[in-house]
């Protein structure tokens, strides 16, 4: 839902959906999150999402109004994409270049988030996180998941540069304290 979240709040920005795909498969996710959302169903995501954002009213407009419209994704034919058959209708973008920092906007909350799970003990084990990661949601597997991506980057660049997305773009990206137990 990190992941997922960020996305739409970077469709809300204005970012075009083609763009925000575009990070995210470069890194090497199987789909891009605003597909993903789509398929898993923008009344889940919605129900899920009220967590990721502080209250109703912060959920980004781009979400709410195709939720209130009953435009779903994939279950319906329409979503943020229509939906032909099971093959999202995807508008071309030309002459625009995604935001420099807009991967590590998608996929870092989400690497955060996992340094937060093993904080909390909900798994004891990061190579189970990876794997969870890995094999539930489709993270880029030759990544070796989430905290060994973190691990290969480097976990204080990680932190930096969470700290860097903060000042940027608001306290969603605080450093979680779990990141010493990486070191």
């Amino acid at each position: 839902m990190p992941y997922l979240s960020e996305a739409i709040r970077a469709a809300e920005e204005g970012i075009p959906l083609a763009l925000i795909a575009g990070a995210a498969e470069d890194f090497g996710m199987p789909m891009g999150p605003i597909e993903l959302a789509d398929v898993v169903g923008l009344d889940v995501v919605m129900s899920v999402g009220r967590v990721f954002f502080k209250s109703t009213t912060d959920v980004p407009s781009v979400l709410s109004t195709r939720h209130a419209q009953k435009q779903f994704g994939k279950k319906t034919g329409r979503g943020f994409y229509e939906w032909v058959g099971d093959k999202p209708q995807k508008p071309a973008v030309e002459g625009q270049r995604a935001p420099e920092d807009l991967e590590d906007r998608l996929l870092l909350p989400l690497v955060n988030e996992c340094a937060a799970v093993l904080r909390e003990r909900i798994v004891d084990d990061p190579d189970l996180i990876d794997a969870g990661v890995i094999f539930g949601t489709g993270f880029a597997p030759f990544r070796g998941g989430p905290l060994q991506y973190a691990r290969t980057r480097g976990v204080k660049a990680i932190v930096a540069r969470l700290n860097e997305l903060k000042e940027a773009h608001g306290e969603r990206f605080t450093p979680d304290p779990g990141w010493e137990l990486l070191e």
